[in-house]
């Protein structure tokens, strides 16, 4: 094991999606840890405040190759980090160790056409907002006295795939634009391999979200972690599945809220199968007792995210991923 840093620059960040086509920006072992540096705004740079802009992310904006730009999507992704001797089938164990705001200052946008009511508002709006990192609140709106607590995350988390140039804007098997604001430090996401090496990248970094995303953006940051891969060739995953110190949690996307909470609870069904050794009825009643369903995002066309909470404190300690 060894403790890594990867700078974000023109060499180490791909914008709009993910191909297996590119060229690694770090290559690691497995369980190495890795200081991790994401910034975000590629694409509203010339609009933000000078505190939002870094000598660093001037450069990437101004000179990134164009071998970089592998899909349509907006997303600025650090990586990708090739993890040796990492073959499809395998999963990859990504744990959150920190996460932390690397500016003091973040925005949020919306874009005509997109949302979850695009029609009632269809004007594009851009936003800046100041982050207290010392109170870790932002006041939204400023001077409104309602203060929103910072809780920062990773909104991409994701693998490549045989695909080539695939957007970084809808999530799916190999994880992605997931979006999820349970994914904090201290969680854990074990994402399937499908390409020699995984090739993961990481971005999209979110201080506050609520569950849904609803206008298509969070308070968007330019975000610092530190995070550990390991290689689990013990485990056969076909989706994300994620562990907080408090739930495990399965994901489900699809084009309707209705196919993706569908599969959000067949991949609920199935961990307890597994995990709890419990037959697929009595996994069946023990999510309707227990398990929490909640909209992950309801923006990131064409799939829409569901995932479901199931509380470890119900759970035998024996069981583990």
């Amino acid at each position: 094991m060894a403790d890594r840093i990867l700078k974000a620059s023109c060499q180490t960040v791909h914008l709009g999606g993910f191909s297996h086509k590119l060229e690694p920006a770090l290559i690691i072992d497995s369980g190495d840890r890795i200081d991790v540096e994401t910034y975000t705004g590629f694409y509203i740079y010339d609009k933000a405040p000078k505190e939002f802009l870094t000598p660093e992310f001037l450069d990437i904006c101004h000179h990134l190759p164009p071998e970089r730009k592998v899909g349509p999507g907006a997303h600025l992704l650090t990586g990708p980090i090739y993890i040796r001797d990492a073959e499809p089938g395998d999963v990859l164990e990504v744990k959150l160790e920190s996460i932390s705001p690397r500016l003091s200052v973040g925005f949020n946008a919306i874009r005509t056409g997109w949302g979850a009511l695009p029609q009632q508002f269809a004007e594009p709006r851009l936003r800046f907002i100041p982050l207290d990192l010392d109170k870790q609140i932002a006041e939204f709106p400023t001077g409104s006295g309602i203060n929103i607590p910072l809780r920062p995350f990773f909104g991409i988390l994701g693998v490549a795939t045989p695909e080539t140039n695939r957007s970084s804007i809808p999530p799916g098997g190999y994880g992605g634009n997931i979006d999820n604001r349970e994914l904090q430090a201290g969680s854990r996401i074990f994402l399937p391999v499908f390409v020699p090496g995984a090739l993961f990248s990481i971005g999209d970094g979110h201080s506050a979200q609520g569950d849904g995303e609803i206008n298509v953006t969070a308070i968007e940051t330019s975000m610092n972690g530190t995070i550990e891969i390991k290689l689990r060739k013990d485990l056969k995953l076909t989706a994300p599945i994620a562990e907080t110190p408090t739930d495990i949690i399965t994901m489900g996307f699809g084009k309707t809220l209705d196919e993706a909470f569908e599969f959000a609870l067949k991949q609920m069904i199935e961990w307890l199968e597994n995990f709890a050794k419990l037959s697929a009825e009595d996994a069946y009643v023990l999510c309707s007792l227990a398990v929490n369903f909640r909209i992950t995002q309801v923006v990131n066309s064409p799939q829409k995210g569901v995932h479901g909470m199931l509380p470890k404190s119900i759970l035998p300690m024996a069981i583990a991923l």
